[in-house]
């Protein structure tokens, strides 16, 4: 009896982990995660010991062009006016310094591709509305992964100006 149970939790297992594979946590919360990847690692550390209060926008190289940070700041935009999003080179790790947004969020499964894969940028556009919307807070960071669509920079109850910094991490 134990085998035929077996293979049906393994494959909700699998299934959970292919299809939502993205994090969202508060950086107090980080070691959690640091097994998912060694680059993750160094990015979590980079963003727990740094003060981007003051830090000048831009990019920064950690590791040359396997860990890279870009600190940016925005006022956020309405969710009608932006498409989804998804890398293949790199995984998102994105903190939030200061302000509060939303975020919409799903799966890559079957949506349609409004702009094809740009290798240089590392992008391509979704089309398709999220599946569901998070609101991240400063101290709290999320993890995309090449099969998670992400639609960042999103108001949350009015538009405001947000600081965050978006770890590259090489795949």
């Amino acid at each position: 009896m134990a085998l035929v149970k077996t293979p049906a939790i393994l494959r909700g297992f699998c299934l959970f982990v292919e299809i939502f594979r993205m994090v969202v946590d508060h950086i107090a919360q980080a070691d959690k995660y640091k097994a998912l990847h060694p680059g993750i690692t160094k990015a979590l550390d980079y963003l727990r010991n740094t003060d981007f209060t003051q830090m000048e926008l831009g990019r920064y190289e950690i590791d040359g062009e396997n860990l890279v940070a870009i600190v940016n700041e925005y006022a956020t935009v309405d969710a009608a006016t932006e498409q989804m999003e998804a890398h293949r080179k790199y995984i998102d790790v994105q903190y939030i310094v200061s302000g509060t947004e939303q975020m919409g969020i799903a799966a890559f499964q079957h949506q349609t591709i409004s702009k094809a894969y740009n290798a240089e940028k590392d992008y391509l556009l979704v089309a398709d509305a999220p599946d569901y919307f998070i609101r991240v807070t400063p101290g709290m960071f999320t993890i995309f992964f090449p099969t998670d669509l992400h639609m960042p920079n999103l108001i949350d109850q009015a538009s405001t100006t947000v600081r965050k910094v978006v770890m590259k991490v090489a795949v």
